[in-house]
């Protein structure tokens, strides 16, 4: 595969290879599992986007660890959503299908251009964003439409919700599940949770803040939760790792896991510690590992809430208050008031309740809140028609665009 290719020519690697002397000796790019077949960006949902450097070895261990964990085997079809998957399916020996839809707006796409040719062509694998899967859900539980022929299906880019899940309920063939990879651009994947555990084991858990289950580790990854930092570490040491059920941040080793970003040294900087050997990959996401060895996802770093009493995750925020019946979702939001940082949520409610019901709904959010240990001293809340979400999948939520949005209705 590799022979066709020529490694993109603009990237100093001396330079991203500096994660430290040591690392830097034990890098060798004359191999061809070490060339550069392509630079693939970030979203930029949480920042500019950045350019990933990715080797044949990166994409190897992609597709080894997908084939593994799915039981991917040759001769499959797959419906491909987001267009770079279409070109996994070849190498994992699966034709492609490109549904006929806009894929910046998959969170608007006709459901029937994603069902007839599931039906059409036999799929067996589908990947859908979170987005995606509410509209293809909502037409086949309306419509009591089956998918017998789907194997799994994929879903990736913000986590699921578990109201969304429960669409495709009866609607796929016995044992089929719909499986949710945990990753990034820079790594991927990570760890990978399934729906049947999600509905019948940590949903619950969910909604009283405990963040999103994400799952066990899968293929090659090492993972581990350090304590939170804004600044870059240089130099790993076992006093950074954090004990089990306590929140830091996730960090990744393994061939999965990318060099750097393509010129940007001082984001590369920022995103890897050196071992000795190698290095890890810092997410910028935070969790935990529980008891059973699972990872919980807890929100992005950059968008914690740091009060002069505490500190509130948004996505543990917003499980709790995800939980109430008239709210499609909601986000965590910073705010200043008198000089001192305090947390609100936004809320985006579903579309069939009234505006003259936020009163009511207001007065319920705020008890919710007050009982809860994960959302106490959270006292504002505002209401948005439409938040603002990423291109890629329609299902990362702006918080710092919604955070000014709400710091402008603040009294």
């Amino acid at each position: 595969v590799g022979k066709s290719i020529i490694p993109y020519k603009g990237i100093n690697l001396t330079e991203l290879a500096k994660l430290g002397e040591r690392s830097s000796r034990q890098i060798d790019y004359t191999v061809k599992e070490k060339q550069i077949p392509a630079i693939l960006f970030t979203s930029g949902s949480t920042g500019i986007p950045k350019g990933v450097i990715y080797s044949h070895q990166n994409f190897m261990s992609q597709v080894l660890a997908l084939k593994k964990e799915y039981n991917i085997t040759h001769g499959e079809v797959d419906l491909a959503t987001f267009p770079l998957f279409a070109l996994y399916a070849p190498v994992l020996g699966m034709t492609a299908v490109i549904p006929q839809m806009d894929f910046t707006k998959p969170g608007t796409v006709d459901p029937k251009d994603v069902i007839e040719p599931v039906q059409r062509f036999n799929v067996t694998n589908m990947f859908g964003s979170p987005a995606l899967l509410k509209r293809v859900g909502e037409e086949v539980k309306k419509n009591n439409i089956k998918l017998p022929n789907l194997k799994r299906i994929l879903s990736a880019g913000a986590p699921v919700p578990a109201r969304v899940m429960r669409l495709f309920e009866g609607k796929l063939s016995d044992g089929v599940v719909i499986h949710t990879p945990y990753g990034a651009t820079e790594s991927l994947p990570v760890a990978s949770m399934s729906s049947d555990l999600v509905l019948n084991k940590t949903e619950k858990c969910t909604e009283q803040g405990r963040g999103v289950c994400v799952g066990k580790i899968v293929g090659d990854a090492k993972v581990k939760v350090i304590k939170i930092m804004d600044a870059p570490i240089t130099d790993w040491h076992d006093t950074l790792e954090n004990q089990k059920n306590e929140i830091g941040e996730i960090i990744v080793q393994g061939p999965c896991v990318t060099i750097g970003y393509d010129q940007m040294f001082d984001q590369t900087k920022l995103a890897k510690i050196s071992d000795g050997q190698t290095f890890y990959h810092r997410m910028g996401d935070l969790g935990y590992f529980d008891e059973q060895e699972r990872l919980w996802f807890c929100g992005r770093k950059s968008q914690r809430v740091i009060t002069g009493e505490r500190t509130f995750y948004s996505v543990a925020v917003e499980g709790v208050f995800n939980a109430h019946a008239s709210v499609f979702r909601s986000a965590l939001v910073e705010l200043k008031q008198n000089g001192k940082i305090v947390a609100g949520i936004c809320i985006e409610l579903e579309p069939q309740i009234k505006r003259s019901d936020q009163t009511t709904i207001t007065a319920e959010l705020l008890a919710i809140a007050k009982n809860n240990e994960v959302t106490q001293g959270i006292k504002h809340v505002f209401y948005h028609s439409s938040f603002p979400v990423d291109i890629r999948h329609n299902a990362k939520i702006n918080r710092e665009v919604l955070s000014q949005f709400a710091q402008k209705r603040l009294k």
